[in-house]
């Protein structure tokens, strides 16, 4: 995300900056889909679809435009147009399915009006070290859990009661379920796998991340804000007389920059007279060089102002609302759902419910 001087009157930072930056390695990479429904009531397309390898979207889709769409080079320049049009036609019925799915869960929630977002989260990871991997599927209503798959037990499981009808008759279609473990334990693997080859030289790049210390003013809390990072892999940690610090510690979120990096904050809320009586410090740990600083970051100085950062959350509320490509879909029968094959090149099709 780039720096925005408008909104630095916003900010006093005044405080010392002491963090560190040493060699981190994070090995387990990841592909992951996520789809979107969202009710008529606001101005979004009503489904969006989002692929992700390491935290980084490679593609594209929604219902406005009914395309699928490459979001970066690699992805763009190794598969040609018979991909784009399969994920294209694979998503266009995801689209049917999940506005289905969405008026169903009006119906199990009581709800007739309002906004509502209903949403499937897919994919795999797989650690080039170990060469562990691991598969996920999970669905969430108006940003609450609804369904998740155990996929050691190739069970569905539901924390709330208006899914529970929904794991009773998927629980008994052993053969998508067989069907669900071989795609996240091996498609889905060798899906990422193609993925990372395609985008080895831009995937496998490092960049350092830039940290700051902001606060507002001398009583609120302080914030350690790490931003212009990759891969996506870091750690922010509170020390405090050299020890480690977890007290009144709040980890944000891994947001993603604008040009492809990442940000990520921990605030730390202390009593100034705690705060100038110890020696608190933020320790970031990133792959990369090391480098200690230690300034005092002004309103003049290039630090990401919280107001940015607000406003990134909402950027990545949409992102994350978004995903997928084919993977089995689902669709309505006497007010409710049956699994039907979907298509499955590297992805695979889902839609809950």
């Amino acid at each position: 995300m780039k720096n925005n001087s408008q909104t630095n009157a916003n900010m006093q930072t005044a405080v010392i900056l002491l963090c560190g930056i040493h060699l981190s390695y994070a090995a387990t990479h990841s592909l992951q889909y996520f789809y979107t429904a969202v009710t008529r009531d606001i101005n979004f397309p009503e489904f969006t679809a989002v692929g992700l390898v390491d935290n980084g979207q490679f593609m594209y889709f929604d219902s406005n435009t009914m395309k699928a769409v490459p979001k970066t080079e690699w992805i763009g320049q190794n598969e040609g147009a018979d991909y784009w049009d399969r994920q294209t036609q694979g998503l266009i019925g995801a689209h049917q399915v999940y506005k289905n799915n969405i008026q169903v869960a009006k119906e199990r929630f009581n709800q007739s009006t309002g906004v509502h977002t209903f949403q499937n989260m897919y994919g795999c990871e797989w650690d080039d070290e170990t060469g562990a991997t691991n598969g996920f599927n999970q669905d969430g209503y108006d940003g609450e859990d609804f369904l998740n798959l155990d996929l050691k037990h190739q069970t569905w499981i539901s924390p709330v009661p208006q899914g529970v009808i929904t794991t009773q008759k998927w629980n008994k279609n052993k053969a998508d379920l067989d069907y669900r473990k071989q795609y996240l334990n091996t498609v889905c693997i060798e899906s990422l796998k193609k993925y990372l080859q395609y985008g080895k030289s831009s995937l496998e790049k490092t960049v350092s991340p830039q940290v700051s210390l902001l606060q507002k003013d001398s009583s609120s809390s302080v914030t350690c804000h790490a931003t212009g990072f990759y891969p996506s892999g870091v750690t922010i940690t509170w020390m405090k007389n050299g020890e480690e610090h977890h007290e009144d510690v709040e980890l944000g979120e891994l947001l993603p920059n604008e040009d492809g990096t990442f940000q990520k904050t921990s605030t730390l809320t202390v009593t100034p007279d705690e705060w100038k009586n110890n020696k608190f410090s933020c320790l970031v740990e990133h792959k990369g060089i090391n480098r200690e600083e230690n300034e005092i970051r002004t309103n003049n100085g290039n630090s990401l102002p919280i107001g940015i950062i607000v406003g990134v959350i909402v950027a990545v509320v949409l992102l994350v609302g978004m995903a997928g490509i084919g993977y089995k879909i689902y669709q309505k029968k006497k007010k409710d759902f049956k699994p039907v094959s979907g298509s499955d090149d590297g992805s695979n099709s889902s839609a809950p419910a």
